[in-house]
């Protein structure tokens, strides 16, 4: 069974829901909430990547692998690393350090982008 459209059709759903949280970004409550959803479900959409497709099997290939996976694998390894320094960031902006909003504000368009740009690569990669 070709797992990739399910797949794909996930990642879209997370990147709205991504949106969606920015979009309500003032609304400290809603946003934590879709955030953290947003977090917690792209992690999983991971573990079933790998469940399915050995994924990381075939990302330590880094030598062998098509150009084009190695792209989406950037953007990918990089979007989890973004979202743990979001963690972080909101964390500390949830207690009370206003001092951090700035940066947490330039990681999540980051994190934004990088998501956006696994989405797009993924077509290619999974096309190869």
């Amino acid at each position: 069974m070709n797992t990739a459209p399910i797949f794909q059709i996930q990642s879209i759903l997370i990147l709205s829901l991504m949106i969606l949280g920015i979009y309500l970004r003032r609304k400290r409550k809603t946003h934590v909430k879709i955030m953290s959803a947003v977090i917690i479900w792209d992690i999983l959409l991971i573990l079933q990547i790998e469940l399915t497709r050995s994924a990381i099997a075939k990302a330590v290939q880094v030598m062998t692998n098509p150009w084009m996976l190695k792209v989406h694998l950037f953007f990918a390894i990089g979007s989890v690393v973004l979202y743990i320094l979001m963690i972080i960031t909101g964390r500390k902006l949830l207690s009370g350090d206003i001092k951090i909003r700035p940066k947490h504000k330039t990681l999540g368009w980051t994190t934004l982008v990088f998501r956006i740009l696994t989405l797009v690569t993924s077509y290619w990669a999974v096309s190869r």
